[in-house]
């Protein structure tokens, strides 16, 4: 089977962790264990990622030591953040794989429409929290939206824009046809426009799920498998009503989806990447734990979504 499985950002820290080199190897160690089995097992796997903690430690430095250094815009921070995860899958895999296996980090840009009506409206919050004053002048110096979280702070706002295509796919699908383990797309991979004839980085954050759906519709996967902090797709989720769902077919996924049944920053992309999966040839999408990867593959958890 052809697999990509991206992995949520609790397979690489944890809440209230630090975030040391050592605690991140540790757990995505843990994490791609069951996706090495299943290569070893002849499965072609590729791996995709999210990046948020880790984006926003690179943002905190970036303030700490901007009075040293410049500050490093978004899109560049994102680059270094895939580099980085990217480095630690690829280590992970090939230790658990063996010195004869061909595991390879791509990293990868996601074409965006310079129209896409998220940055007109942005509303992905990221990096560190900013007190009101720091707030506002940052926002007349950099021209950078905020928004204030009760009792938190002041966090800068970005797009999050659809993705249409990530540019490296030809790259991605050459190397996994050739049997290598793929690392690509972290993040939803570094958004860019083109402009002109020319490519330009943008200030913003792409789904990494959406990006991950992207790519398998790309590879020609057969199976889109989204790991997360939690069983699969409930509806009433956060309700003493809530009720896990074993199965979906897309006309219901879309259906609850429209009616606004799932988080919109946590599950709702997922669904969506789902639907989008299913209706452009995949025969299956998987949303389960990320303790459960296997145990999902084997359709025994987690929600299973068909055309």
């Amino acid at each position: 089977m052809k697999i990509v499985a991206a992995l949520g950002g609790n397979a690489i820290v944890r809440y209230r962790e630090k975030g040391t080199a050592e605690e991140q190897l540790g757990h995505i160690d843990a994490a791609v264990a069951p996706l090495a089995r299943m290569a070893a097992a002849g499965h072609a796997v590729m791996i995709t990622h999210g990046n948020g903690p880790q984006v926003g430690d690179i943002l905190l430095q970036n303030e700490c030591a901007r009075d040293a250094v410049p500050r490093m815009p978004l899109d560049v921070c994102g680059a270094e953040s895939q580099g980085m995860i990217g480095y630690m899958i690829q280590q992970c895999m090939q230790n658990r794989l063996g010195p004869g296996a061909q595991v390879a980090t791509v990293l990868s840009r996601t074409l965006v429409d310079p129209g896409d009506p998220t940055f007109v409206t942005p509303s992905k919050a990221i990096g560190p929290y900013y007190s009101g004053p720091e707030a506002r002048a940052l926002a007349a110096a950099e021209g950078w939206a905020m928004r204030e979280e009760e009792g938190r702070g002041w966090r800068r706002i970005v797009p999050s824009p659809d993705p249409l295509e990530v540019l490296e796919i030809a790259t991605i699908r050459t190397l996994f046809d050739a049997g290598t383990v793929v690392v690509a797309g972290g993040g939803g991979g570094v958004p860019v426009v083109r402009q002109g004839g020319l490519l330009r980085g943008v200030e913003a954050v792409v789904d990494k799920d959406l990006a991950a759906e992207r790519i398998a519709v790309g590879i020609g996967a057969d199976l889109l498998l989204m790991l997360t902090d939690v069983p699969g797709v409930f509806s009433g989720f956060g309700t003493p009503a809530r009720t896990l769902l074993n199965s979906l077919d897309a006309a219901t996924a879309r259906r609850l989806l429209a009616e606004g049944e799932f988080g919109e920053g946590s599950m709702a992309p997922k669904v969506l990447a789902a639907i989008r999966f299913v209706g452009s040839g995949g025969k299956t999408a998987i949303i389960a734990h990320l303790d459960d990867a296997e145990a999902a593959l084997d359709g025994e958890v987690g929600t299973l979504l068909t055309a």
